[in-house]
């Protein structure tokens, strides 16, 4: 699995870009807020239908025009795919596979898997739940199409029940159909809990052995699925909650409150851990995340390293480096010393000024 090029046309600060990439290792410098970023998002957005940086698509169209282009040419599983994404300020996107428009964005997962680490994925360990559960569902959205449509269900429900939990303080008849909205998000929900915890025990197995070579055997490392409830017990707390629900006017209760506990030696590392130890085991999650996508679809997925050697020692880029051997990996970065120090392979190498992109 490989990106073989790239067009835009008025995207973010590109009026019009042609990009041409090599199977292997790709590096795109240049100074900051030059478009590094621009063009892993572009990509991203080619196997996602979605930015990572911004959720209104009209922040994806250059300044004082109405639409936008991208154009992908990718090898998938021994074939050749056109992706093509138009963008258009206050309308619903448009998207096609081979010039063929498709209905559901879902049907890129079929074709582009990435594992995308940016400076932002280093504070996952630190941050709020909120990362944690995105990075969970943005791993198996990729390998589970089931999961991706049940998510979505599940989100769509319970903004009906957080809606009509607010409707109900002007119409007491509404409770009468809570109970139809929260067998529906049960039902959602235990689909979701189950899956969550089958792919944290297989990211269990595959971290510990990473976490071991990355801190040289010094750390014991294991992940723990904090849900925060249980499947036999989902539809029992809502019905509890009922009161605290509606005096907030929100779901207390569910996998949109899950979390996941990090520990090393004995330490909860969200809470106790170094800053070291955060970037170590938001690394190790990187790299799990590679191994388990390869396991399941038999490719490796595309790698894009958005500016974050830079935030790295040189043991864990080092380290990183040499990992990606063999996978076609995007990185950016605002120069190349750090490949040199490392005596480190580029297969092409790009620089970018002010939008313009040149091959070196």
């Amino acid at each position: 699995m490989y990106i073989k090029s790239l067009e835009l046309e008025n995207f973010r600060n590109y009026s019009g870009l042609n990009i041409e990439f090599d199977k292997n290792t790709n590096v795109i410098y240049g100074n900051n807020a030059q478009g590094k970023t621009n063009i892993i998002e572009a990509i991203y957005i080619s196997g996602t239908s979605k930015s990572h940086k911004t959720s209104k698509d009209y922040e994806l169209i250059k300044f004082e025009n109405k639409e936008a282009h991208i154009r992908t040419k990718v090898f998938s599983r021994d074939n050749e795919y056109q992706i093509d994404l138009h963008l258009k300020k206050n309308m619903k996107k448009g998207i096609a596979i081979n010039k063929h428009p498709i209905k559901k964005a879902s049907e890129l997962f079929n074709i582009l898997n990435f594992v995308l680490f940016s400076p932002e994925d280093l504070n996952i360990i630190k941050d709020g739940p909120s990362q944690r559960r995105r990075f969970l569902d943005i791993l198996l959205c990729q390998l589970d199409k089931i999961y991706l449509e049940e998510l979505q269900k599940y989100n769509k429900i319970l903004n009906n029940r957080n809606k009509l939990l607010k409707d109900i303080y002007f119409n007491k008849n509404l409770i009468d159909t809570i109970p139809i909205w929260d067998k529906q998000l049960v039902n959602c929900g235990n689909n979701i809990i189950k899956k969550r915890r089958n792919i944290i025990e297989k990211l269990n197995d595959v971290c510990k052995d990473i976490h071991k070579k990355l801190t040289g055997n010094a750390e014991y490392f294991f992940l723990q699925y904090e849900n925060d409830v249980d499947e036999k017990d989902f539809l029992t707390l809502l019905n509890k909650n009922f009161e605290k629900d509606s005096k907030y006017k929100m779901t207390s209760a569910g996998p949109h409150r899950d979390d996941i506990l990090f520990v090393s030696n004995g330490i909860d590392i969200r809470k106790f851990g170094s800053q070291g130890q955060q970037r170590t085991t938001a690394l190790t999650l990187k790299l799990a995340e590679i191994e388990i996508i390869k396991e399941r679809l038999g490719e490796s997925p595309i790698l894009l390293l958005d500016d974050v050697l830079s935030e790295l020692d040189s043991k864990r880029q080092r380290y990183l480096l040499e990992y990606i051997y063999g996978i076609q990996t995007i990185i950016t970065c605002t120069g190349i010393d750090d490949f040199v120090s490392n005596r480190f392979h580029i297969d092409r190498l790009f620089k970018v000024n002010n939008g313009i992109v040149t091959t070196e």
